[in-house]
């Protein structure tokens, strides 16, 4: 196998144990503080921040259009949805536009 396949299944596991060890940590608790659940919480919009911010400020045109459509779509729908539009409409504004 190459080497890319080797870091992509390396990297793989890595991600699987670590979801599974904070499930088996935070199973050993009876409650969770609000404080760390506050923080479990906000996971998901920092993960996406990090993918979000760079793109926004060294994307070109196509880029840029294709957040802010994704962030309209977002406001009047799901994620699914959000994700989907953005997708294509990047894909396609690369596939007219370059």
């Amino acid at each position: 196998m190459s080497e890319a396949v080797w870091i992509i299944l390396g990297g793989a596991l890595l991600t699987y144990l670590a979801r599974c060890g904070g499930y088996i940590v935070l199973s050993r608790f009876e409650r969770i503080h609000p404080r760390v659940a506050a923080a479990l919480d906000a996971v998901p919009a920092a993960v996406l921040t990090t993918l979000v911010a760079p793109l926004a400020f060294t994307g070109g045109p196509v880029e840029l259009a294709a957040l802010v459509v994704a962030g309209l779509v977002a406001l009047r729908s799901g994620i699914l949805q959000m994700f989907l539009v953005g997708a294509a409409v990047l894909v396609l504004g690369r596939y007219f536009f370059g």
